[in-house]
């Protein structure tokens, strides 16, 4: 079968490799959709960082560089490995792209999205979204409804990683909100917190075309920190106050600085960026106002709230997809079209 595979910084290459086997408590799935994450960039242009290196296999896959990748995807059932139930030739399922151990402290404690040893399809090995078929363990996979077409079922993605920061900030219906970025991770809190209840909902962000699809999601306001004093803009909008939380998914250190600094006081400002650098801060600016940083990394248990928010229409995320390419065409209209036109883009999804 054909696949994108890792092979160091800059180089990817569309491979022949052999199709993969299903084995006991295995599902084989057709690869129908995967989406290009910020994660699959930052590998691109800097990688190996998620990715094993050729000397450091990991701990569970036992596999390195050359990888497979894409972790945000979609398919059908075309084989079904011994032991497995719940699913059915042809149905259509989204991947949760967790690898884990199941017997660490986290993962016996539902916390398996920390998990020490834990990794993910599309990045760790034992294959990925970009290419033909997978063969993924049966627990990481959840039936769609007819009401989500896999396309828009890739999206579920970024929104597990956005209900898990909710969960986890504190989070409740009614409060306001202030949310740094309008990428595919901002755009999805705006969707979830929006379908939860929160009065209001601001967006820090400098790009015209993100800007304007937070305004069609249901932004309440949205902010250019480049021309706007958004912690003043913030505050007059809230009482004077500043919103209850603040979520940064910039992951830049002008962007904490606001999230925290908007926030009210026992306020908290959380981080849902993964930072290519170390940030200081000014930890007396959570000390004086009684505020909380705090943060959180991917998902555990979300994906059947998410999964029933899109399919009663409380959450529609499908114009967050900006193009389509096919897996040959990947590198070039794929990874090459974001770092060209990042700020036109939400997301780019590839159909094998």
């Amino acid at each position: 079968m054909r696949a994108l595979r890792f092979h160091g910084k800059g180089d990817l290459r569309i491979e022949d490799v052999p199709e993969p086997e299903v084995g006991p408590g295995l599902v084989k799935i057709k690869i129908e959709w995967c989406g290009i994450c910020g994660t699959d960039l930052h590998e691109y242009q800097g990688g190996p960082i998620l990715i094993p290196p050729a000397d450091s296999p990991h701990p569970l896959t036992g596999e390195t560089m050359p990888v497979v990748m894409g972790h945000e995807f979609t398919g059908r059932v075309a084989e079904i490995g011994e032991g497995v139930t719940g699913f059915d030739i042809g149905d259509p399922v989204i991947v949760e792209p967790n690898i884990r151990d199941n017997t660490c402290y986290q993962c016996r404690h539902g916390s398996y999205n920390l998990c020490p040893s834990g990794g993910f399809y599309g990045l760790s090995g034992w294959g990925g979204g970009l290419a033909e078929y997978a063969a993924i363990d049966a627990r990481n996979l959840h039936v769609l409804p007819p009401s989500i077409p896999t396309d828009v079922g890739v999206l579920i993605d970024p929104l597990v990683v956005a209900w898990q920061a909710m969960i986890d900030s504190g989070y409740q219906p009614g409060q306001s909100v202030l949310i740094a970025g309008a990428g595919p991770i901002g755009l999805a809190l705006l969707l979830t917190l929006k379908a939860s209840g929160a009065r209001w909902v601001g967006i820090s962000e400098i790009a015209d075309a993100r800007k304007r699809q937070a305004l069609a999601f249901g932004a309440d306001a949205v902010f250019d920190p480049t021309v706007d004093d958004v912690t003043a803009e913030v505050r007059a909008a809230t009482d004077g106050l500043g919103t209850h939380v603040s979520f940064d998914a910039s992951g830049l250190p002008a962007t904490i600085s606001t999230c925290i600094a908007a926030v009210r006081p026992k306020g908290t400002a959380f981080n849902v960026a993964i930072w290519e650098e170390p940030v200081s801060i000014d930890i007396n600016t959570l000390v004086t106002g009684g505020k909380k940083l705090a943060s959180t990394l991917g998902f555990a248990n979300v994906h059947p709230s998410v999964i029933a928010a899109l399919n009663d229409g409380r959450i529609k995320p499908a114009d967050m997809i900006t193009a389509r390419t096919s897996l040959e065409d990947v590198v070039e209209k794929g990874f090459q079209e974001l770092l060209r036109n990042k700020d036109q883009h939400i997301k780019i999804i590839v159909h094998p």
